[in-house]
């Protein structure tokens, strides 16, 4: 297996790895789904519905996913956006007390390596 080739579309729930996003575009690989492989250090797997609180405290913590960055290509998330999140930020943000609600459906199984399923679970979008 090349460090590019993605694991197997598997979600955490054992099904098909459905969609994230297409708009925004995300994953890893930029197609709509959170695939993974081994050179994804980031394992961007959990796929994160954006609030207002997490976007403001990933802000804080160093990583500004709402401001624009047209060199990249990269319009800026707003509240109600989904995103293949790195599933240690996705901890990090539930151990602060402001994680992001999760698509348990569309978050790769390798997010399990980081993140409990109860977690994910806990925080599940309705």
């Amino acid at each position: 297996m090349t460090a590019l080739e993605k694991y197997p579309s598997v979600n955490v729930l054992g099904g098909k790895l459905a969609p994230c996003s297409s708009d925004p575009v995300t994953g890893f690989f930029r197609d709509g789904h959170c695939n993974s492989c081994r050179a994804d250090a980031g394992s961007h797997t959990v796929c994160a519905v954006m609030t207002a609180e997490f976007l403001a405290y990933s802000k804080y913590v160093g990583n500004d996913l709402s401001t624009p960055m047209p060199q990249y290509g990269f319009g800026g998330l707003k509240p109600g956006d989904r995103w293949c999140l790195c599933a240690s930020r996705f901890l990090q943000a539930h151990d602060e007390g402001c994680p992001p609600e999760v698509v348990l459906e569309a978050t790769h199984e390798r997010a399990l390596e980081i993140v409990p399923l109860a977690i994910l679970r806990a925080t599940a979008a309705r």
